[in-house]
Formats: C-alpha cells, structure tokens, sequence
C-alpha cells in the first residue's frame, strides 16, 4: 500500500486505540464490522475507502503479507462515520473468499493479532465494482489518494 500520511484521525466507539476489539466484531462472536469516524480529511477530498488488515497473519497472498479482513470503497466525501453492521459503501473481497466484513480470528495458539483500520482520503469519489480484491483496490485507487491514516486494534482468540 502507498504511504501518504495525513492528519486524519480515525477512532471507533467499540474499541479504543491498540486495545483488544470486542468479541461480537470477531469471526468467534456476532462477526458485525465495528463503528468508526474519521476527521480532519485533506483538503480536496471527495472519497474514501477503508481497508482492516492483519498483518500478523501467517499468510502471503498475491505477494503481500497479512490477511485482509475488510474492503470498503466508493465513500463519498460527506460520509466520515460508519455505524457497526454498515450497509455504506461497496465492498470488497475478504482473504477468507466472501463479499464484505471477515472479523478477527487469529489461528489458534497464535497470541494477539493486530489489526490495522486504514481509512483513505481520495481526490476523487470512486464508482469501482463490488469484489475488488485488495490487490485489485490498491492498483484503482493509489493514483487518488491524498492521505490516510489508522486505528490499531487487538484480538486473541478464546
């Protein structure tokens, strides 16, 4: 993924920066995607994407490393907060093979897992197609981002 640091603040009334994400997010519980906000976007944007990645995932796929547990695009610029469950957006493919939110659940043994809620700020609203993998994301979408940043969260599976 590019690197474009921003000063967007990302935050989440479910779990609070590197702290453990509630079970009910998890594949172990309801497996709903948590709620998140997001503020102080870069000047000109006009869409959003947001991209939950694992990255202590055992697995390499398509040349990166982690496992991809969520894709969101085609955000307009007036959206910057997400309820749990969301309906917004079009989704992507998940590393586990479906359409939409795969919730944490590291291999059992593995310890804690972090996962990283990248939210990215767009110089342009995206119309791109439901299943993008992330790979298939990216390539669309690096051109057009003006920032981005993250909020870290934990899980352990029971």
């Amino acid at each position: 993924m590019p690197f474009a640091p921003s000063s967007m603040h990302v935050e989440s009334t479910a779990f609070a920066p590197n702290a453990p994400i509630p079970k009910r997010h998890s594949a172990e519980g309801e497996d709903l995607s948590p709620a998140l906000s997001w503020r102080d976007a870069p000047a000109d944007t006009q869409g959003f994407a947001v991209i939950c990645h694992d990255p202590d995932a055992p697995l390499v796929k398509d040349g990166s490393y982690g496992y991809v547990h969520w894709l969101l695009y085609n955000l307009p610029a007036d959206v910057t907060s997400l309820s749990e469950d969301t309906r917004e957006g079009t989704a992507g493919v998940n590393d586990g093979g479906a359409v939409g939110y795969g919730g944490p659940m590291p291999p059992e043994g593995h310890g804690v897992h972090q996962y990283y809620f990248w939210v990215l700020a767009l110089d342009t609203l995206t119309e791109l197609p439901e299943g993008l993998t992330q790979r298939e994301l990216l390539d669309a979408l690096e051109p057009h981002i003006l920032g981005m940043s993250r909020l870290v969260g934990t899980y352990k599976r029971d």
